[in-house]
């Protein structure tokens, strides 16, 4: 994302947080980060590990070594004895095995296990012309269309067929368009992209 863009978000992100608005929550309540994405964790063989996402670490019959972290925006945590392990990108079940692993001098037979607690990463952004702007969660099955919905919509004056969605792909970003009109129709549904963590929407 653009440093303008960044800076629009984080603008729009300090208002809403001053005038105590929170992002708007989908109809079934399921989206990782709110309460009920608390209640049913994500599955510790497929998730990966983003940062700002909230872990709990315990190794069996060692309490200081257990506890929970918080992975810092560089993508590590500090583990006692084990110290700065980058986690990023890994599932909580490759991090067990990572930290057993490094146990192993300090602990008999180390047995390890990462739940995450809550998941802050996976999130989108979208500015432009809707009533609501800013940051919002996804999970493995958010398109396009839901998260302009959960914003409220376009404004009278959005350019509904030239909204299009910034994703860094390969180090690079790139542009893919998305016709609000056609979508709505059912035409072009393709255009209707399951989102991925850090694409921003942008509606002219």
């Amino acid at each position: 994302m653009s440093a303008v863009l960044l800076a629009r978000v984080a603008a729009q992100e300090s208002a809403n947080s001053r005038a105590g608005a929170d992002t708007p929550a989908p109809a079934n309540g399921s989206i990782p980060g709110t309460e009920q994405g608390k209640k049913n964790p994500p599955d510790p063989k497929t998730y990966i590990i983003g940062e700002q996402d909230s872990l709990v670490i315990t190794v069996w019959k060692e309490k200081e070594l257990s506890g929970s972290v918080v992975v810092r925006p560089d993508g590590i945590i500090t583990v006692p004895l084990v110290g700065e392990v980058k986690v990023v990108g890994m599932t909580p079940v490759e991090l067990q095995s990572l930290l057993a692993e490094k146990l192993k001098p300090f602990v008999t037979v180390p047995q390890v296990t990462v739940a995450v607690t809550e998941i802050r990463s996976r999130k989108v952004y979208l500015i432009g012309h809707v009533p609501h702007e800013g940051s919002f969660m996804i999970n493995s099955s958010t398109r396009v269309l839901e998260i302009i919905a959960q914003a409220g919509g376009l404004n009278d004056f959005a350019k509904r067929k030239k909204i299009y969605i910034l994703r860094q792909q390969g180090g690079e970003q790139v542009r893919l368009l998305f016709n609000y009109d056609d979508v709505i129709r059912g035409k072009h549904p393709e255009q209707n992209i399951l989102l991925e963590p850090g694409d921003t929407i942008v509606v002219p």
